[in-house]
């Protein structure tokens, strides 16, 4: 038996509709990140005060405490490259897309993780996680 056997999912992973949809949004979302189109980033949360976002500098819980980081931030996001992206679903209703990226002229890559579930109103993001990495492991 091999390791991928032991593992097996329960529910079937990447099928090609749901795979399509989900990177759909993904790229929605990272326009909207660079754009600073707080109307599509919110759209896309989870209205749910069990939704999550641990930032580069701070731990968001609650859809109100994120958008209320969002609409405080001078700018919005730091422009990025996305450097490589992996999307994987599980099923018909959750995701993850987790991505690398770099800031023009920034010696250290970033990561996001987002946890997207289906929902009553489509795709939304639950919970998220964005770093940067460091000079040590």
């Amino acid at each position: 038996m091999t390791q991928q056997d032991k593992d097996e999912a329960v529910q079937p992973v990447n099928l090609t509709d749901v795979l399509e949809e989900v990177t759909r949004l993904c790229d929605l979302y990272e326009k909207a990140l660079m754009d600073n189109d707080l109307d599509t980033l919110d759209a896309l949360f989870w209205d749910s005060e069990n939704t999550l976002r641990y930032g580069v500098g701070e731990n968001l819980y609650g859809i109100s405490e994120i958008r209320d980081f969002r609409k405080g931030r001078s700018g919005g996001s730091p422009q990025r490259d996305v450097v490589r992206r992996q999307i994987t679903t599980f099923g018909r209703d959750c995701a993850v897309c987790d991505l690398e990226f770099q800031r023009p002229g920034a010696a250290v890559r970033g990561r996001q993780s987002q946890t997207w579930i289906r929902t009553a109103n489509g795709w939304k993001v639950a919970a998220a996680h964005v770093s940067l990495m460091g000079n040590s492991h």
